[in-house]
């Protein structure tokens, strides 16, 4: 019986204890399919399981290249607040989107949990690009909001695609006492062209990181790092949606430029 019990301790310690709650991942999708006015559902697959996407086309005769986009905690890939106004609204500048589903927690989760769920978002973001790779695509530019920022700067620490063009992280949190991890030390790692862009009135965690951000992309000698502070928006940008989607649009003009194929 006392071999069966450390069995059983060990075996819990090999294992993760926090996951994608799955169950909720699906009811998320459900809900969306059925109320989606723009893009298109889509399944991908990552570690042998499927996941949920939208993708959505450019309404120019040209294009300029795609968007990943990766939500905040607990959210889903149509999130009113920053994920859905960027999706739809750069496709009418040539720009094609593709929001996908990151690991989320059940929903009393507390946020420490979400922590354990940063590696899974890794293999979803890497089929994300494979996906577009598959479709012909070579200017992919990444885009973060809060968690989803983070899981983005995490990923592309452990190296960039080279199809990557642009880091875009949406209220950025940082914990400032972990400078050689997380976040800070994400960025000490990154020398693709980023913009670390927030408002004056964001959540504390990011308000109060926002000069060691700037400092650890320093130390990576990162000369394409920006950082962009937007007044009187708050962390998901209410009523300033608008202003939020014109800053990136602007930005990834200068940085990741398409070459503006004709839509064949």
């Amino acid at each position: 019986m006392r071999i069966n019990c450390i069995a059983i301790v060990l075996l819990l310690f090999m294992s993760p204890l926090w996951a994608s709650d799955l169950a909720r991942e699906e009811r998320l999708a459900a809900e969306i399919r059925e109320a989606l006015l723009v893009g298109e559902p889509l399944m991908l697959q990552a570690d042998g399981r499927d996941f949920f996407a939208i993708y959505a086309q450019q309404d120019t005769d040209y294009i300029q290249g795609v968007v990943i986009l990766l939500h905040g905690r607990g959210a889903h890939p149509d999130w009113m607040d920053v994920v859905h106004p960027l999706r739809t609204q750069l496709p009418e500048f040539g720009w094609k989107t593709l929001s996908i589903q990151m690991p989320v927690a059940a929903s009393d989760a507390s946020g420490w949990v979400y922590q354990e769920l940063i590696p899974e978002a890794f293999p979803r973001i890497t089929a994300a690009v494979e996906y577009l790779k598959q479709q012909g695509e070579s200017n992919i530019v990444l885009i973060g909001h809060s968690l989803g920022a983070r899981m983005g700067v995490e990923y592309l620490a452990q190296g960039v695609p080279e199809e990557l063009r642009a880091f875009v992280a949406i209220g950025l949190p940082a914990d400032t006492r972990a400078p050689d991890g997380g976040t800070l030390g994400g960025l000490k790692k990154l020398d693709l062209p980023v913009l670390d862009i927030y408002g004056s009135r964001d959540i504390d965690s990011v308000l109060l990181s926002a000069p060691a951000r700037s400092a650890a992309a320093r130390q990576a000698k990162n000369e394409s790092y920006r950082q962009n502070r937007i007044e009187g928006a708050d962390h998901f940008f209410n009523g300033l949606s608008g202003a939020l989607v014109a800053e990136v649009r602007a930005w990834l003009g200068r940085v990741a430029p398409g070459v503006e194929q004709r839509r064949r």
